[in-house]
């Protein structure tokens, strides 16, 4: 029994020692918002059609029809 109560007093020692320091709540910082902006373009969408449109217009404008 003597030594069921030395064993019991060690762990009981060790146990309260290893808890020692109480709870302490996490420090969560929040996360940095990020801004994604558009890269400035041509609009290259519209300067393809508008180039055919011009080289069709050309191409019209330079047909000879002096039969």
């Amino acid at each position: 029994m003597i030594k069921f109560t030395t064993l019991a007093t060690v762990f009981g020692l060790a146990a309260s020692s290893a808890l020692a320091g109480g709870y302490v709540a996490p420090i969560v910082e929040p996360a940095p918002v990020i801004v994604e902006e558009e890269p400035a373009s041509s609009n290259a969408g519209l300067i393809v059609p508008a180039l055919l449109l011009l080289g069709v217009v050309a191409a019209v404008a330079s047909d000879d029809d002096d039969s």
